[in-house]
Formats: C-alpha cells, structure tokens, sequence
C-alpha cells in the first residue's frame, strides 16, 4: 500500500519553478491548501481559512457536501462509468430525470439538455454556434463589461481588455452595447440597442444573438432591472435574435432562484449553465436549447470529455437535496438580506463605497482597485478568502457558499469590516474622524467559529 506524501510546509517552489506563469489565484492566496469542509478551507500546516470565493462561485453548495461525497464514493466503489463520451448511462438518465423534476418541469421550460465540454465557454461557444446556424447571421450582440469566457468566440463578446490581449487576437462578430446603468440612471440603454438595431443606417446588422448576464459577477456585481431585461428579451424576438442569457456564475441559487433570470418573467432561448451545476465542484457544464432551436446535427458540437459522469452522480444529489422544494430558495433570500445588511455596514467603513448585487451574489464597490487590493490582501491575512471584480477590480465580491451558517457569514464580514477600516485609516491618518468610518451601523458578534 502506498501511503500519500503531503507537504507539511508552504513549499510553493515546485509551482514556481513548472507552473505556468497564466496562474492567478495562488498568487493571491499562497499557501498550499490540503482539505476543505462546508465554507472552510485548510492549508498544509492545519490553519483554517473562511472561503469566501468558493471556487469562483462553483461551490455554492460547499466544499464536499457529505452527501454528495458519498454518493461518488459508493459509484466508484461498484465500478461505475468514469467516461462515456455521449453515451446513454444510469448516471446520465438519473441526473436528466432530476433535472427535469425538479428544475425544468416546475419552470414550465421545456428545453432541451446539451452536454458541452465542461466549461462555460465551451457551453457559450456551442450557444453561439447554434445562434448563428440556426439564424442564418454572423453577429453577436453583447454587452460592456460582460464575462463570458477566454476561449475565442467567448473572448469576442467578453469585455475586459485585460482578457482579450488586443490586438493581437481577432475577436470578430460581436457589437458591443452599454449594459443597463452603464451611462447612469438618465439613460435608457435597452431603447439605445432598439434605437440601433431599428435604424437600417445604424451599421450595426441584423443579430444571431443577444448575450448577456442578468447580474454581471466579474464585470462588477452589475444588477440588470426587470424592465430592462424585458426590454431587451422584447427586442430580440423582434429581430429574430436569440436571447442567450449567461448563467455560470449567477444560476444553481446565486441569486436565489435556481435560475437567476426567474424573477424577471422571462424566458431565454438558450441558458449556460456551468459552475455549480455540478453540485460538488466537478467539471460540467450545460447548453439549455428551446426544442424549435435545437438544430444540431450529430456531433456538430461535440468535445472528448463532454458529459461528465462522475459530476452527473453529484450533480443529481444537489437537485434532490437542494431543490426539491423552496428551502434553499428561501435561506437563500433571507441569507442574502444579511450580507446585504452587513455589507452596508462595510461600505459605511469606506468613504463613497456602494453595496452592489443580488441574493448571495453581492460585494462592495469600494470605487478603487487599489483599496479594494489592499482589503483583500489584508482578510487574507486574516483568515478569509474574498477576491474583487469590476473594470478596475475595485469591487471586493463575496461568494460565500449558500449554505454558509449565519454565524460563519458573520464572521467573515466582521473580518471584511476590520480589514476595511484599517486598509482606509492607513490611506488616509484622518479616514477615522469621519462618520463614515465608525461602522456603527454593523452588529456584529460573531461567535462559535474561529479560524
């Protein structure tokens, strides 16, 4: 028997020295992490860190739910299928059955299911893909400050010049257009995109697709109003568009609903999901396909490792457990009020700082990058894992698992507020004198966890 060697040390050399130099959040965070339980997470030397960014919202049911790990367990043990290309499988037709019990039906959607490569930008690839064969058009509308992914077509409609390396790629076939709020509160951009779209001197074509995110996590926790979208999903029936909506990050319960789209009244053509679909943090990702849209042809869009087996088996055990009935819905409605208040709390430590997002998808703007660094860096230090957002990262965003324990929430907003008010006290000797800064508004007591 061969007994596992783990490194009892932070010896990151290894990383340095082979590591490619595309690596990011170990810069940020670098230790060497070993286990994890529900919101915690635990280097190699035993210390405990609250993980507040949840495997960039794949985790929003935990680290290693006991169920979920079980049920993997117990299908490795009997021999089940670890790969099967597109293959029928037991675990395939458990995880559709349950995902059509207690997702679509109850929805009243009746789309079909893609199996991608498991990755969103594999998912929104095939999402444009099918736009565009489907339509018979070239162009994608998407919007400032989108995420959608890194691999090309994805890139092309996502908006951050940092991603997109420019020039030297071509990132051809989108029309960018300014996101709800993006010209302030005195601008209407969905009738600016109807306006353009109408005007057959515009210059902009005719869409295969509008693309877009309902709350935009990386591009800065930008919420899209209801009527906005609505606007929008008006107009893209108008025009023979799809309405593709982008839900890897803000879907399986971010926002509270399964989908995040839910309390809009709308109904997308096609929906991405990837993230947290699989329930357990195992690579899966999904393309949802109005029936009269599905237009493939066999194996159009296909990829070695599409359909994920071992993440169907805890994927199903996340439906069922957590989506059976309105539980989580409501925790995480009532959940996400608390962090909202607590938030507010943080934003008052932070001259000009705004509480921004939605459920449990929510941070705070803090309206610089460095300042919002130097706060992350510091809860780092101090046992919480957080990472920031937006055009300039000035948005400090927590994505804490949905099932994180109040107290546990607590606490690591108490620790976001301390790292807050010093990070502003020592930008600035007199940050302390100003009303703002007292944080009297936030009670917090935090007690029963401790890292």
């Amino acid at each position: 028997m061969t007994t596992r060697t783990v490194p009892r040390q932070q010896e990151t050399s290894i990383f340095e020295r082979r590591e490619s130099a595309v690596r990011s959040y170990c810069r940020r965070f670098d230790r060497v992490f070993d286990t994890a339980r529900g919101s915690v997470i635990r280097d190699v030397s035993g210390r405990e860190y609250l993980d507040f960014v949840a495997g960039a919202g794949a985790l929003n049911y935990g680290h290693n739910d006991p169920d979920m790990g079980a049920a993997l367990i117990a299908h490795l043990e009997r021999g089940g299928l670890a790969h099967s290309l597109d293959l029928f499988s037991s675990a395939k037709s458990a995880f559709l059955t349950a995902f059509e019990t207690h997702v679509l039906l109850p929805r009243g959607l009746d789309h079909r299911v893609q199996f991608t490569g498991p990755t969103g930008a594999n998912a929104i690839e095939a999402a444009l893909k099918i736009a565009r064969k489907v339509t018979g058009r070239t162009n994608v509308v998407a919007f400032t400050n989108a995420f959608h992914g890194v691999t090309q077509g994805a890139l092309a409609a996502t908006g951050n010049r940092h991603h997109r390396i420019g020039p030297q790629f071509p990132l051809h076939g989108v029309t960018r257009m300014p996101y709800d709020g993006y010209h302030g509160e005195g601008v209407d951009t969905a009738d600016f995109l109807a306006r353009m779209l109408r005007d057959p001197s515009s210059g902009v074509d005719a869409p295969a697709a509008i693309l877009l995110e309902t709350v935009q996590g990386e591009g800065g926790l930008n919420v899209a109003s209801t009527p906005w979208l609505r606007q929008i999903a008006e107009l893209a029936r108008d025009c023979g568009a799809l309405l593709v909506v982008d839900d890897v990050q803000a879907g399986c319960g971010r926002t509270g609903t399964f989908f995040s789209f839910e309390p809009h009244g709308i109904v997308p053509d096609l929906v991405v999901l990837s993230k947290s679909i699989s329930g357990y943090g195992l690579p899966m990702a999904l393309l949802l396909i109005r029936p009269e849209y599905d237009a493939w042809l066999p194996g159009q869009h296909n990829g070695t490792f599409r359909g994920n087996v071992h993440a169907f088996v805890t994927a199903r055990v996340a439906l069922e457990k957590f989506w059976a009935d309105d539980a989580l819905t409501d925790d995480v409605a009532r959940r996400g009020a608390l962090l909202a208040r607590l938030l507010a709390g943080v934003a008052a430590a932070i001259p000009g700082a705004t509480v921004k997002g939605r459920g449990m998808f929510r941070g705070v703007d803090t309206g610089s990058g460095a300042l919002a660094a130097t706060i992350a860096e510091r809860c780092f230090k101090d046992g919480l894992l957080l990472e920031t957002a937006g055009p300039h990262d000035e948005v400090v965003k927590v994505l804490a698992p949905l099932t994180t324990p109040d107290d546990v929430l607590e606490h690591g907003m108490a620790v976001l507020l301390a790292a807050a008010r010093t990070a502003v006290s020592e930008r600035n000797p007199r940050a302390e004198d100003d009303p703002r800064g007292t944080g009297r508004d936030l009670v917090v007591e935090p007690a029963g966890w401790h890292p």
